[in-house]
């Protein structure tokens, strides 16, 4: 395992890249309404991406992936394929973007509740994961382990009656899209890895209304909820800090000492 400490100079360029992923996000919510098709999303996305903020999709291509985005609804966990799937009241939708520029990656990924009718505990299962992701985010600082950030996500995830999904994790990101080590979600042994500054790494817990249990959909991409309730997912692109962390994907008017959906 080899785990990337970054120079000042690589976290510059990822502060970069990482501000203009969740710019992309921003933009985007401007138009999650009932009407709209997934496609229409991937689209507009993809034209941002290239005309206004000067960068590629990291999505595109990778692996065969065929969109910009992903675009996973309802009992969709992750890696969505956008298509003409049109969104209506109350769904929910996670949009996952990954930008590239000058060698490096911006990781970043929220939900979104379509429309004005959603009962309580789908809201809760979006607060709750976003908590889960708030929590995990604040415990980051050079000397913890890396396995208690998902014990605590995991705990709090339980305690909420929620399931994490084990099939699907977090990530190092920096010059490659994923690299080492691999960021869990729940409690787990972590081969004693300690968080040092410099490290630069995805936290993006998915929880489940019911049973964690997944499969991949036959488009070889798409992963489900075996038991098709409800999925949700947040995602931010952590650097470890001399005294801390600092989300460098943080969207404009958020702030992780409250959960506002």
């Amino acid at each position: 395992m080899k785990i990337t400490i970054n120079n000042n100079k690589d976290i510059k360029k990822m502060k970069f890249i990482c501000k203009k992923a969740s710019e992309t996000l921003e933009m985007i919510s401007l138009y999650i309404k009932p009407g709209i098709t997934t496609e229409k999303i991937d689209t507009l996305c993809h034209d941002f991406i290239i005309n206004y903020q000067d960068s590629s999709s990291a999505c595109l291509g990778y692996q065969s992936f065929p969109k910009s985005i992903c675009t996973s609804i309802n009992d969709v966990v992750c890696h969505g394929i956008p298509n003409n799937k049109t969104l209506k009241e109350g769904d929910i939708i996670n949009i996952d973007v990954t930008l590239h520029k000058d060698g490096f990656y911006g990781d970043t990924s929220k939900m979104f509740l379509v429309g004005n009718k959603h009962n309580n505990k789908i809201k809760i299962l979006c607060k709750e994961t976003l908590r889960s992701l708030y929590i995990a985010i604040k415990l980051v600082k050079p000397g913890i382990r890396l396995g208690i950030l998902g014990k605590n996500i995991q705990k709090h995830a339980e305690k909420k009656g929620l399931s994490i999904v084990r099939n699907y994790c977090g990530h190092g990101i920096g010059k490659n899209f994923h690299e080492d080590p691999m960021v869990l979600h729940y409690d787990y042994y972590d081969n004693g890895i300690i968080l040092k500054k410099g490290m630069i790494f995805t936290i993006e817990p998915m929880l489940n209304i019911g049973k964690f249990d997944t499969y991949l959909d036959h488009d070889g991409w798409t992963v489900r909820t075996m038991d098709k309730k409800l999925s949700a997912q947040y995602e931010h692109t952590i650097l470890v800090t001399e005294s801390g962390y600092e989300i460098l994907t943080l969207r404009n008017n958020e702030n992780i000492n409250y959960v506002k959906i």
